[in-house]
């Protein structure tokens, strides 16, 4: 134990030190990556290449490392505040009549998932537990955690949940089109902006503003918010500039916040490949067959958004897709296209989920029960053996 405590420091120092490397190697990856002509994904896809080959690397010195969970929180916080600076208030009021449509089509995407889940589970003979956690659109780590408190396979929740995000990362940004500067100069020009700045009013309205976001995540936390650090963070930026010291002309986030933020998002999901590298090719054949029916599903949301509601194409796509939900809003921030409305979508999406998750839960080991049952008699409803002690 003593020992335990004596390397604890240091093993400290290593994941600090991994995760500097990591941030040094996803920005020249991105940066690659947007001269290449990437679309606006390249610095999320920059992270998780980054996360996964370092990661690797960093487990075979410590085989019980686990992805840092905070980076990503870390990163949710920085993208948040950039979303909600690009906020226009003026357009919020306008969405409030839509909660029923944006709510109708997060239920029609869960109803996918859980169909998907039980077709999955039939095809691997899995529980129908694992499955659904593993196809429903969620947090990889929430999904993985509440695999493990239940007893589900936690490796393939992880496994399917992160081939769905990656995928989705992937594809979305190419099949919009989302522009970027090939300009690597104008790239780090437009980085240094404002990160040397030492005007006195704006050094404190840059401290004003984390000690406002660092309180309202924490509070967010015990209240148990859903994604506390994200949705807490978009708030504080939407009402920032409402302040009376505040002019939204004299203060804007430095463009590093939002680029540190979008890699974060991406070593979290990388270091989770980290530990998924050695996969059997059955269970990628088979982990790849939910994932694509899990973009189809986003496809037929996508379709029931045109028939509801006004919007275009682009706007509906980003809406359902199934991805996570600070990437896909960066798409539509990097667009400059319905930031409200795809912002409005993804954060109901998120509460929806997260509020009906105990329900689906209690379905999918109710139903696991009751399979368990048929093939087995003596098996009681509570999942008890009904044969006598001896």
């Amino acid at each position: 134990m003593q020992d335990k405590l004596l390397n604890a420091p240091s093993f400290a120092r290593l994941h600090l030190i991994l995760l500097g490397l990591e941030l040094i190697l996803a920005f020249i990856i991105g940066v690659c990556f947007v001269a290449l002509g990437s679309g606006g994904g390249a610095w999320i896809l920059g992270g998780i290449v980054a996360g996964a080959v370092l990661f690797y690397g960093y487990r075979h010195y410590n085989p019980q490392a686990q992805p840092n969970r905070n980076s990503r929180k870390v990163g949710q916080i920085l993208v948040g505040l950039t979303i909600g600076f690009s906020i226009q208030h003026s357009h919020l009021s306008e969405l409030s009549f839509q909660l029923p449509v944006f709510a109708a089509l997060t239920i029609f995407l869960l109803l996918c998932g859980g169909l998907i889940g039980y077709l999955y589970s039939r095809l691997e003979k899995i529980d129908i537990l694992t499955a659904i956690l593993a196809t429903v659109p969620g947090n990889i780590g929430v999904m993985a955690s509440i695999a493990a408190d239940h007893g589900g396979n936690t490796a393939l929740v992880s496994l399917v949940q992160l081939a769905r995000f990656t995928t989705i990362i992937f594809v979305v940004p190419v099949i919009v089109n989302v522009p970027n500067s090939h300009s690597v100069a104008q790239i780090v020009s437009s980085l240094m902006d404002k990160l040397f700045t030492f005007d006195a009013n704006y050094l404190f309205l840059l401290f004003l503003l984390s000690s406002i976001t660092a309180i309202a995540v924490y509070l967010g936390k015990k209240i148990k918010l859903p994604v506390s650090a994200f949705l807490c963070s978009i708030l504080v930026g939407l009402s920032f500039n409402s302040l009376p010291i505040v002019s939204s002309d004299d203060f804007a986030l430095p463009p590093l916040v939002n680029l540190v933020g979008q890699m974060l998002l991406g070593l979290t999901i990388g270091e989770y490949w980290g530990i998924n590298s050695k996969l059997k090719k059955r269970t990628i054949a088979y982990a790849a067959i939910p994932v694509s029916l899990t973009f189809l599903a986003g496809f037929l949301t996508a379709a029931l958004a045109t028939v509801l509601t006004d919007w275009d194409w682009l706007t509906c796509l980003l809406v359902a897709s199934p991805g996570g939900s600070p990437e896909m809003i960066l798409v539509a921030l990097a667009l400059h296209h319905n930031v409200e409305i795809v912002t409005a979508g993804h954060l109901v999406r998120l509460l929806t989920i997260n509020l009906l998750l105990p329900v689906m839960i209690a379905i999918a080991t109710h139903l696991d029960r009751r399979f368990a049952k048929l093939q087995d008699p003596k098996i009681q409803d509570n999942g008890t053996t009904s044969e006598p002690l001896t």
